[in-house]
């Protein structure tokens, strides 16, 4: 009776370890870190925004339909802001997406139109900025792979078993939404002189 015991409470024990409780919830601090990440280079970009249109009205007579549209574009990409419970939410993942489509958008016909200013691409502060500026754009979608693939480990996580049974039974944890390109990423921007 007592080896009977053992054998059930060792049993349990093992089940318990194997159930998944921890590691469902290191995954899910995965996502939080990775979603964190992202949003720092999209920061980043938002902080180097006003320093390249300043360059770009100093240095040139540009197109200003052009930079006002880059300024709105970020002033609407930092309005929409995600929390860590909205990670599970489809229609405030598009939000999101959408606004930061739109910035990437805005922010490339800027640096298609530059190429008509060459005394402006001449310019140290500006070639600085623009290298800067390219760089977050790599680092953004670094991240953002990042951030999906943290997501895709955590959705496959809480969806097997037996940290399905797990999640359903003790944590509740829910799917988070991955960062997909907004319908308009297929379209080519347009950009008119």
């Amino acid at each position: 009776m007592n080896f009977r015991i053992k054998l059930i409470l060792t049993g349990l024990l093992s089940l318990f370890i194997s159930c998944g409780y921890n590691a469902m919830q290191t995954q899910e601090e995965a996502v939080f870190q990775a979603w964190a990440n992202l949003e720092s280079q999209i920061q980043r970009r938002s902080d180097l925004i006003p320093n390249l249109t300043a360059t770009v009205k100093g240095a040139a007579a540009m197109e200003q339909e052009t930079l006002t549209q880059v300024i709105q574009a970020r002033a609407e990409a930092t309005k929409v802001t995600l929390t860590s419970s909205d990670l599970s939410n489809q229609a405030k993942m598009n939000e999101y997406v959408a606004s930061q489509q739109a910035l990437s958008s805005s922010l490339s016909r800027l640096l298609v139109s530059v190429e008509n200013y060459p005394e402006l691409k001449s310019l140290a502060a500006f070639t600085d900025l623009q290298t800067q500026l390219e760089g977050t754009e790599n680092r953004i979608a670094v991240a953002r792979k990042d951030y999906n693939e943290a997501v895709a480990a955590f959705n496959g996580m809480i969806r097997k078993f037996p940290y399905s049974l797990t999640n359903s039974l003790l944590l509740h944890l829910e799917k988070k939404e991955y960062f997909q390109a907004s319908e308009e990423a297929q379209t080519v921007p347009s950009v008119e002189f």
